[in-house]
């Protein structure tokens, strides 16, 4: 990723020079404009809406807003160095993209085009538990790069291991337990629009594709169910549930099983009871690296470390599950600072620009996740669209650490900053 940054300029310029302008926008304020415009209201709600009054959304802006960049002049290097190691792989640089369920509300094969988009940047993806493209599907598209895989803990203990076991089988190079999504935050957007996009189907790929989800919800759809209340509402929702599900569209139509799949979904698709008692199986579940994701305090992180987690997510989900909480970078500083340089920590929520990385960077995340803005890229202009957001991201990343005195992401110190 050396001069990662003066490469995007130059494109970008020259391509002025023709009269042409780029797709997607290189300022976040205009990406989400756009983005707006070009999504559905289903889509814009979901994607773009958090938690209750929008608090912890703001607050984990103000919390970058709260630390300036301090550049040091005269640094002599001509070159940056971005990569990273996680786990004993060596990383193109230190973004990853996110797992964001239900993509497909933004643009079709959603995460097969971020897929795409990932391995074309060479970014590593973090497929989400809960995509729309089967997760076989998306690291074949991905070919050799590096890719992770979310789990959300189901009800159904002999579906975890099944999905667990799928995550090994493509060459995942990370599991990551979400830990933050027991049950669904107080989503006002979506609330109302009566809106939530697995009742109709999406983003539930990885459950439909998945063995023992198709035993459980083959013996539902044999048992008899309550008839429906039919309006035209229910009868668009029983179509969406049709088209979404895998197979053709009229024996889907005719078959119990799509509206089979989206009830059982709905009902174990995660478990409220999720403790440390169920996190302490994982050595035994897998050869993979742990990731839990979701932490916001310093005890919970060391809980995290002691019982061998490899590494762990600071995030507050994006705002999206828990209005009024701590902002993710504002958590990032005390879990750092209890923890002390060792352990491997990421950050995620609130990073939008390459600064926003640098920023993480310094004040100890080892690497961070991308979301909200990738998924406006895709909304915006596809594979292409989010193929541009990472790399005007990583390019600000670069251009940022050349003006700051930075050769490569170890020399990104808190030394860097100084409060706002």
């Amino acid at each position: 990723m050396s001069g990662a940054g003066l490469a995007r300029l130059s494109t970008i310029y020259r391509q002025g020079v023709l009269g042409r302008r780029p797709a997607v926008p290189a300022d976040f304020t205009e990406l989400e404009r756009r983005a707006c415009r070009a999504s559905s209201p289903r889509a814009w709600a979901y994607v773009a809406g958090g938690a209750g009054e929008g608090r912890t959304m703001r607050r984990n802006r103000e919390a970058f807003d709260r630390w300036a960049i301090a550049p040091r002049m005269a640094s002599g290097a001509v070159d940056r160095e971005l990569t990273v190691d996680l786990f004993g792989t060596r990383h193109s640089s230190p973004l990853l993209l996110a797992p964001v369920g239900a993509g497909a509300l933004m643009a079709a094969d959603s995460d097969l085009k971020i897929a795409r988009a990932a391995a074309a940047t060479g970014t590593a993806y973090v497929f989400s538990n809960q995509g729309c493209n089967p997760m076989e599907d998306c690291a074949a598209a991905m070919g050799d790069a590096a890719r992770w895989f979310q789990l959300y803990w189901s009800k159904d203990e002999q579906l975890v291991d099944s999905l667990i076991a799928r995550a090994e089988a493509i060459g995942a190079g990370a599991l990551v337990v979400t830990l933050d999504t027991t049950v669904l935050g107080w989503r006002p957007q979506d609330l109302n629009l009566g809106s939530l996009p697995f009742s109709r189907g999406q983003g539930i790929a990885q459950y439909t594709s998945d063995p023992r989800f198709q035993e459980i919800a083959t013996e539902r759809a044999g048992q008899p169910s309550p008839k429906p209340e039919v309006t035209l509402g229910a009868i668009r929702t029983l179509l969406a549930m049709t088209r979404n599900h895998p197979g053709r569209f009229w024996p889907n139509l005719r078959s119990p099983l799509p509206k089979a799949s989206v009830e059982t979904f709905l009902d174990i698709y995660s478990n409220p009871g999720l403790s440390w008692d169920h996190l302490a199986t994982l050595r035994d579940r897998t050869r993979l690296p742990i990731v839990l994701k979701g932490i916001l305090r310093p005890d919970d992180a060391r809980r995290a470390f002691d019982l061998g987690a490899d590494a762990i997510v600071v995030s507050n989900h994006g705002g999206r599950q828990i209005d009024n909480a701590i902002a993710s970078l504002d958590a990032l500083v005390t879990i750092r600072s209890e923890l002390g340089p060792e352990p491997t920590v990421l950050l995620d929520s609130g990073i939008r620009t390459g600064a926003d990385v640098f920023t993480a960077l310094a004040l100890g995340a080892n690497a961070v996740l991308l979301g909200r803005p990738y998924m406006y890229g895709l909304a915006i202009a596809g594979q292409s669209g989010v193929e541009d957001v990472i790399r005007n991201v990583i390019a600000e990343l670069d251009l940022t650490m050349a003006l700051s005195g930075a050769p490569d992401i170890t020399s990104i110190t808190r030394d860097l900053l100084t409060p706002a």
